[in-house]
């Protein structure tokens, strides 16, 4: 395992130096030409001096920023790192990526993650990997990332939540980033039940969340992403190729992996945040909104008593107040679907 990368500033760096970078950034960010020194420093309220220095920690960080003399300052490119040094400037301080961890290889970050919870890190810590050697998805699934050109991460939660009420979590999630993707430049991202989030039927990104609980309550949560960014056709492995997408491909461009990482922690912070203070409802209003699955006809596999499960056919007709998925069976009945597998027919 590779430790994480050390976040150094130099000596005499301004107290408040993470974010004023972020101020600077910010602005560097909303124009794609060259910005006056003047007004940044007048917008800012930053002296001509201090203005330098974050200039020099912004390119410290993997920042590369063009000078001009009479036009001013200019971003031209992003790190093509993630770690809390490069990616701090990008987050504004949110609970969600408060640190991040970074490594370039670990088994899971989801693993990771959890021995980090359990040695007391905080709520919205990160893990991310270049590489994970055996990154899991749903049911057992393994989840085949692409070094350099995808997103694999864990993020530490400690919900108040009774552990009844965990499912919330991952469709929480899943309407984050979904969120993101549609703002990133994937417009048709839609959510495949529960926390698969596809465009046209290739999967674009995936969701696990694992808990660890101490008898009815939640001891802390680990929701792992997986995000196909910068990936191309050619990318995928063979078995991957028609049934994936990348964010890249949705959009037409590359998108800087930094960006999309920290649009996609903005949106989770955001979207847990509305869940804690308002609850499950607005979050099932939106994925009700960016459903790919209702009104299809879907096959699902129905756990019974006893560890018995059961094919259903029919078409999903809405999202329970649980989060359960309710399809409407060959004969009328009304299907809850809980945790089975949920595959979407070729015909409604």
């Amino acid at each position: 395992m590779i430790p994480e990368s050390a976040t150094q500033f130099a000596p005499g760096d301004h107290p408040d130096g993470d974010r004023m970078d972020a101020l600077v950034l910010e602005m560097l960010l909303d124009c794609d030409e060259f910005v006056a020194g003047n007004v940044l420093c007048d917008k800012l309220d930053l002296p001509r001096a201090e203005l330098l220095k974050r200039i020099d920690s912004l390119r410290a960080r993997g920042y590369s920023i063009h000078a001009s003399g009479g036009r001013g300052y200019r971003l031209a490119a992003l790190p093509a790192g993630l770690s809390e040094r490069e990616m701090s400037p990008l987050l504004h301080g949110a609970d969600i990526g408060r640190r991040i961890h970074f490594f370039d290889e670990v088994v899971s970050t989801n693993d990771e993650a959890h021995r980090l919870a359990d040695s007391g890190a905080l709520h919205g810590e990160v893990v991310i990997a270049e590489r994970q050697t055996q990154g899991r998805g749903r049911r057992g699934r393994r989840w085949i990332d692409s070094p350099g050109a995808s997103l694999v991460f864990s993020v530490v939660l400690r919900p108040v939540l009774p552990a009844l009420r965990a499912p919330e979590l991952a469709l929480t999630a899943a309407v984050a980033v979904c969120e993101a993707a549609r703002e990133l430049g994937a417009s048709s991202a839609a959510i495949k039940w529960p926390n698969d989030v596809e465009c046209g039927g290739r999967k674009l990104g995936g969701l696990l969340a694992e808990l660890r609980t101490e008898g009815s309550r939640i001891r802390h949560a680990v929701l792992g992403v997986g995000f196909n960014s910068g990936t191309t056709l050619e990318g995928f492995p063979p078995e991957l190729a028609p049934i994936a997408t990348s964010l890249a491909m949705e959009s037409g461009e590359p998108v800087p992996r930094p960006l999309a990482f920290a649009r996609l922690l903005e949106s989770l912070d955001d979207w847990l945040a509305l869940h804690d203070l308002e609850g499950f409802g607005p979050v099932r209003e939106r994925f009700l909104e960016l459903s790919s699955t209702l009104g299809q006809r879907v096959r699902a596999e129905v756990g019974e008593t006893g560890g018995v499960s059961r094919a259903v056919e029919g078409e999903a007709v809405d999202l329970a107040e649980d989060g359960a998925l309710v399809v409407r069976g060959e004969t009328g009945e009304l299907v809850r679907v809980v945790a089975g597998e949920v595959e979407h027919c070729r015909t409604v």
